[in-house]
């Protein structure tokens, strides 16, 4: 499990990133054959990277014989400098970094996928629908396409309308950006509204959620999938009927807290560091709130009794081996 730096020095400028950078981790099969890649990115709201969607995932398609990277992209945890499009630039470059290195990490790079959960499935959306548009000003990179081949959604943040998850759109956009009457809040809003931009050209696009998801409607998945067959573009869409928000593959190693290194959350010990040198403010509720999403589940946790969602990675792989 490599740690991948994707910007060169003086290439990101996220405000509050102090020392973290965007990065990659890899998981690779050991067999000296090439394979197609998927690269996962863990959810979070904008706000952090969880551990539970990352190593877990990309084991499980490790087994299904994908060479999988697992991405730590950028985040707004104090909710005090918008995200904007760093995050999906972040993810354009990664994939046009694993394209020029293919060979170094024996991929396919016809062959590479992405899978996002929650927020990061709108990470993974929005290049799905702007990656014409996403340039790269670095001349390593500027002439490789940051199209994925197909892309994986995970119970995704998709509207910012009416059936909104309104908190990842705050941290993406600003805290004020509901609040707002302005021509720019209007236009932020709309963009990153996914559904309202989906074009003939899109990768195709496996969908997944739970009826019950308890945080973002699934109403999201539903508006995706239908302007995905409004414009042709090949989808599967599966809601299962029961199970709540986050559940990743909720397998005995989810449910007991084995997520693995939790380096996913490396923006945030960035974030506590500088708050330890004097370097910003802290928040009110103090610095180690900033990492309670890194504690683990009660003693008592038990797997939720939702079997059915653990076939979603079988499907998904069906589903992109039929392209």
């Amino acid at each position: 499990m490599n740690r991948i730096d994707i910007w060169q020095d003086g290439e990101y400028k996220y405000p509050l990133a102090f020392e973290f950078k965007p990065n990659l981790r890899s998981y690779l099969l050991d067999d000296g054959q090439t394979h197609p890649c998927m690269m996962v990115l863990p959810g979070g709201g904008y706000a952090v990277v969880v551990p539970p969607e990352g190593e877990l995932v990309a084991k499980e398609f490790n087994k299904r014989g994908y060479n999988c990277f697992v991405m730590t992209y950028t985040t707004n945890q104090l909710m005090r400098e918008p995200v904007l499009d760093q995050a999906m630039k972040d993810l354009a470059r990664a994939i046009r970094f694993v394209r020029k290195n293919a060979s170094q990490y024996l991929i396919d790079p016809s062959k590479l996928y992405i899978c996002g959960f929650s927020a990061a499935a709108h990470v993974c959306a929005s290049v799905c629908d702007y990656w014409d548009e996403i340039s790269d000003e670095n001349p390593e990179y500027k002439d490789i396409s940051c199209r994925p081949d197909a892309a994986i959604l995970s119970y995704p943040v998709i509207t910012s309308g009416e059936y909104a998850h309104q908190d990842s759109f705050r941290f993406l956009l600003g805290a004020d950006i509901y609040d707002r009457d302005d021509e720019e809040a209007k236009y932020l809003l709309d963009r990153f509204s996914l559904e309202k931009h989906v074009k003939a050209t899109n990768p195709p696009c496996f969908i997944w959620q739970t009826e019950t998801d308890n945080l973002v409607p699934v109403k999201n998945s539903y508006l995706y999938a239908e302007a995905l067959k409004e414009k042709g573009v090949p989808y599967e869409h599966i809601t299962f009927p029961e199970g709540f928000h986050g559940l990743s593959i909720p397998n005995e190693d989810w449910a007991t807290g084995n997520h693995g290194e939790p380096y996913t959350a490396e923006q945030s010990f960035a974030l506590v560091n500088a708050i330890k040198q004097g370097l910003i403010e802290a928040p009110e509720d103090g610095a180690k709130s900033l990492l309670n999403f890194l504690m683990p589940p009660p003693p008592d946790f038990k797997v939720p009794q939702v079997p059915e969602v653990c076939i979603w990675p079988e499907k998904a792989d069906r589903f992109i081996k039929s392209l």
